[in-house]
Formats: C-alpha cells, structure tokens, sequence
C-alpha cells in the first residue's frame, strides 16, 4: 500500500467514526426518549391523581426547560466540554421523553407504532439521499431556517385560535419541511465528517450533529401521529 493509499484509508476510517457517533448518538437518544415516555405514561396510568395534579405544572416547565438545553447548546457548544454537551443532549432527550408520554393517552398504542415505523423509514430514505445525492443542499440552508420560524410563529396563533384547520395545515407543512430538513443535515453531518478527527471539537460537533437529526425525526414523527394518528 502507497502512502497516498493509507492516507485515504486513515480518513475513510475517521470519517466513518464520527457518521458513528452522530447516528449513534441520535439512536440513544430516541431509545432513551422512548423509554422515558412508556415509563412515565406507565406510572400515569396506576398514580392517575398523582399525574394529574403534577401535570399541571410539570410538562410547562419540562417543555421550557428543553428550549433552555437548546439555546445553551447552541450558543454555549464553543466554550462547553464534549462531556457537559453529552450530558446536556441525554437531559434534553428525558425531558423529551417525559412530555412524549402524552402521546399514549391521546392515541391507540398501535397506531403510535405504525406511525413510528413509518418515521423512521422516511427518516431513513432522506439521510441517505442527503449522503449520497450530487445535489449542494447546502444552499437551502436559508430557507429552511425561515420556514422553521414560519412553523413557529403559526403554532404560537394557533394557540390562540385553536383552529383545526390551521392545525392540520401546520403539521403537514411540517412533515414536508422536517422531511427535507433530514436531507439537508445529513448531507452536513457528511461534509463535516470528511474533515474529522478524534478532537473535542468533532466530539462536540457530533453531539450537535446528533440533536439536530434526532429533532428532524421526533417532529416527522409527532406530526405524522397529528395528521394520521386513531386517537382513543
């Protein structure tokens, strides 16, 4: 083997590692969300005064929480160490987990696993177009980042109005957007993964890798389960 072969091996290999790592990470922390939220539906579901009176209060602050671990991530994940990041993404994924725990007592258990496994063969259809397309997704970047704001300030008035209508428009608008978003941040986690090595930048880049994936499917998902989920 020449000296250029062994290079492009090293790379290979490195390169390979880190796509591990952030699709390793996403995994655990779905595992780790769904875990939490059959255990806390469980609990609901034999302390049903016990839930309802913590209800009231839990799932604001849980909910808040999880925008504050977000923000942190995202504006702190420079000066943080790997560890507090890893760290800050497993808290992030129980407190996901604790307000998914809704989920089963709006809709029938089997339609939450079709819905699921529909998901995630979407989810999974998209990152690997978005690896393996010629296509620079890259440069919808702007536009993805509009429509998440789009998405946004709609769900805030529909708060207010509770329309239907509007709430259905919403999640499918939704779908299609998470849906692309998947594409585009794994056609990123593939170009910066040409560039990586075993540092805590990389490790870090990995968590963040990680979370932005693991909020594509969580919201393909969750939407999904709004537009064609049997609620019981």
């Amino acid at each position: 083997m020449n000296t250029y072969d062994s290079v492009k091996s090293i790379s290979i290999s490195e390169q390979n590692k880190f796509l591990a790592k952030v699709y390793g990470w996403m995994t655990f922390a779905l595992l780790l969300s769904g875990l939490t939220a059959y255990l806390t539906a469980f609990y609901a579901a034999t302390n049903i005064q016990t839930f309802v009176s913590f209800f009231k209060g839990g799932f604001f602050i849980a909910a808040i929480a999880e925008l504050v671990i977000v923000f942190y991530l995202s504006a702190r994940i420079n000066k943080i160490s790997a560890a507090k990041a890893t760290a800050a993404f497993i808290i992030y994924s129980i407190l996901n987990g604790f307000n998914l725990s809704t989920i089963f007592f709006v809709y029938n258990i089997t339609s939450i696993a079709n819905i699921f496994a529909i998901s995630a063969g979407m989810f999974l259809c998209m990152a690997i177009y978005g690896s393996k397309t010629k296509s620079n997704l890259m440069s919808y970047g702007k536009f993805f980042s509009m429509a998440i704001l789009g998405i946004i300030i709609a769900t805030l008035v529909n708060f207010l109005f509770r329309s239907t209508g509007m709430s259905f428009m919403i999640s499918l608008v939704a779908v299609v957007l998470f849906t692309g978003l998947t594409a585009y941040d794994a056609q990123k986690m593939l170009i910066v993964s040409r560039h990586a090595t075993n540092d805590e930048m990389f490790k870090k880049a990995s968590i963040i890798g990680a979370l932005s994936l693991y909020l594509d499917f969580i919201n393909i998902f969750i939407h999904l389960l709004r537009i064609f989920g049997n609620r019981k």
